[in-house]
């Protein structure tokens, strides 16, 4: 059969226009609903008229259905139950207390301000239930709160979409065929949630058995495995019962996730992708297909209730479900305010407008309208507030402070000492028992085991921590150490001791720096600690003459004679990254090599075990080569006399 030209157009149109968001929002770094929904609607009916979802026909709810299942299934496969666990309590009665608390708000709401019947005005609520999911990662991304934050809105986000769903639905059907049984309500409520989830378990513990015994299939099919797996899981659920094929996916997806398959990584990269071009397709097509009349039509009255939705019934839902957490006031503030609507709100309220429009059942329009309302009012301001929100509240991981360091040599252990002197947690890791008791000795909290153990990694606390700093001996092992701990626990600062041609070989060398200087001799500077011969000093970079004090210091690096340590930058204390740029007033500490005649070091002993910073000479007294101090002065013309 021919596929008609308009219909053809129609979704290269979509598909471009999606990825064109996608990309325009990756390079402002705005989330990319934002763009999404502009691009729809310009080029919708209401807009230029390049897009008419209209000729989809039937095929748009088939779209929307297999769409919205894969987005949630790759939501519930990055879920980490790690995580989820911590805050488990929090996570259940938002998706239990909090839809109920939710929807008896919102229907209130839209009765009293929007002027709704109440059927139409709970049917409204129960769509807004959800959060987005497809929103609500992109924007964590972005804004890297703490991991505690970070979970419980993204288990949020995940857990409840079905739940809102099958709630809506439920809704709905009181509103076709009038029964409105409380009892009957709950009891279709949790057998579609029952069949769902004991389908979706199954069948990810079958696709997991499976994969993870599998020996002749390719990593390309293997994907394409899943895929066909998770719509056949929705495709079942839904047969037994309808609205039930939700909950299948996200359960389906959690259990895969949790089943250490190999490579899973790339099965979550493969998702992600789908879901970043099902998204795209999905919001442009419904944004084309709004009203901006029936939006507008709407009134003052549907604008105050999508404001008392976000600014009183959101933050009364989350005080009430976090009541006994161990969440501080400033969490749970974050949390009342991030809780934009998304794809299952949209998709849903474009499938329930056509269906009571056949039904003869005025309000399909308005409730639509409505429900795209709140997504553009909870997405616009919550997405581009919420970098903004965090920094205020001080909740961004950047703020972390506190240190895991593996290997217990002399240098790591001066690190980590420096750390204490600030009252910041700090963590040493070695295989090595003299290593470690050299640490235990020097009162420093440490572990006898390898960074490859997560469980001692979660032990010693890197999922709130600032800084992971790998300096073994060994360069490769470092780099490893430091791409392991991005893929589990993903800390604000990841830095390693690695030779320069080693760099190229990382995978996440965009994430891992390079601990203090370009090229570090570890063994001589331990060495140098150990024999006494190294002086530990400070130095705060002042605008008179700051080029050729940062010049100069450059320049000691390079010859060797200095290895700059720690910076202190704008506050806070963070390892120096060696390709980091300095700035006036950041405040330097740093170790200068310092060598003593054979007969002083007999007499005052070799092994100094403390360290005191020191205000040392000026900087131009350190004798360096000759040659190295000239390309100093090439680089900065300025001869000032610099005090360290």
């Amino acid at each position: 059969m021919e596929i008609p030209f308009d219909v053809t157009l129609l979704m290269v149109l979509t598909i471009l226009a999606g990825i064109g968001a996608q990309v325009l929002a990756a390079y402002l770094k705005r989330p990319s609903i934002v763009f999404l929904l502009l691009f729809g609607i310009i080029l919708g009916p209401d807009g230029c008229g390049l897009l008419h979802p209209q000729l989809l026909g039937d095929g748009l709810e088939v779209i929307v259905s297999l769409s919205v299942a894969l987005i949630l299934f790759e939501g519930g496969l990055n879920l980490e139950l790690r995580d989820l666990g911590k805050v488990s309590g929090s996570l259940r009665n938002l998706v239990t207390i909090g839809t109920l608390i939710t929807l008896i708000g919102g229907g209130i709401a839209a009765h009293f301000l929007g002027e709704f019947p109440w059927p139409i005005a709970f049917l409204y609520a129960a769509l807004v239930v959800v959060t987005g999911p497809t929103v609500i990662g992109p924007l964590l991304k972005q804004v890297q709160v703490d991991r505690s934050t970070a979970a419980l809105l993204e288990g949020e986000g995940v857990l409840i979409d079905p739940v809102g769903a099958i709630l809506a639905v439920l809704v709905l059907d009181v509103i076709l065929n009038g029964d409105a049984d409380p009892l009957g309500l709950i009891a279709g409520l949790t057998v579609r949630l029952g069949i769902g989830g004991g389908i979706g378990a199954l069948g990810g513990w079958l696709l997991g058995w499976f994969l993870k015994r599998d020996r002749f299939l390719s990593e390309d099919l293997k994907n394409l495995l899943v895929l066909a797996g998770l719509w056949g899981l929705f495709g079942l659920s839904q047969a037994i019962r309808g609205e039930s094929g939700l909950m299948a996916t996200v359960v389906a997806g959690i259990v895969l996730g949790s089943s250490e398959v190999p490579e899973v990584r790339l099965l979550r990269r493969f998702k992600g992708q789908l879901t970043i071009l099902a998204v795209s397709v999905l919001f442009i097509l419904l944004a084309a297909d709004l009203s901006l009349a029936s939006v507008v039509a709407l009134g003052r009255g549907s604008l105050f209730t999508v404001l008392v939705l976000m600014f009183l019934v959101r933050p009364l839902n989350v005080w009430i479900c976090t009541i006994n957490s161990d969440f501080n006031w400033r969490q749970k503030l974050f949390v009342s305010w991030i809780a934009p609507k998304g794809i299952v709100s949209a998709s849903v309220a474009s499938l329930f407008s056509i269906l009571l429009t056949d039904r003869g059942i005025n309000g399909g329009d308005s409730i639509k309208a409505l429900v795209f309302l709140t997504i553009i009012m909870t997405v616009v301001s919550q997405g581009l507030t919420a970098q903004w929100v965090a920094d205020l509240l001080r909740l961004t991981s950047t703020e972390a402070k506190g240190a895991v360091i593996v290997g217990s040599n002399p240098l790591s252990r001066l690190i980590g000492r420096l750390f204490q002197e600030r009252d910041e947690s700090v963590v040493l890791l070695d295989t090595n028992p003299e290593a470690y008791e050299q640490a235990k000795q020097e009162n420093m909290r440490a572990f006898l085991s390898s960074a490859l153990d997560i469980e001692v990694l979660e032990e010693a606390g890197l999922d709130s921590m600032g800084t992971f700093l790998a300096m073994t001996s060994n360069g490769e092992v470092n780099l490893v150490l430091a791409q392991r701990a991005i893929e589990e626990f993903n800390p604000p600062r990841v830095l390693a001791v690695f030779p320069g041609e080693l760099q190229a070989k990382s995978n996440n060398k965009a994430k891992i720096q390079k601990a203090f200087a370009p090229e570090l001799q570890l063994k001589i500077w331990n060495n140098y600690l150990n024999e006494g011969e190294v002086k530990l000093g400070e130095t705060e970079l002042r605008e008179v003459g700051f080029a050729f004090q940062q010049a100069h210091l450059q320049a000691l690096v390079r010859s060797q004679e200095l290895l700059p340590l720690l910076i202190e930058h704008q506050g806070r204390l963070q390892v120096l990254p060696a390709e980091s740029t300095w700035a006036i007033g950041d405040r330097i500490i740093y170790l200068l090599h310092a060598p003593k005649p054979k007969l002083l070091k007999r007499l005052s002993g070799a092994n100094q075990s403390r360290l005191s910073i020191e205000k040392l000479p000026a900087v131009e007294e350190v004798p360096i080569p000759s040659s190295v101090l000239e390309e100093a002065k090439k680089e900065s013309p300025e001869q000032e006399k610099i005090e360290v």
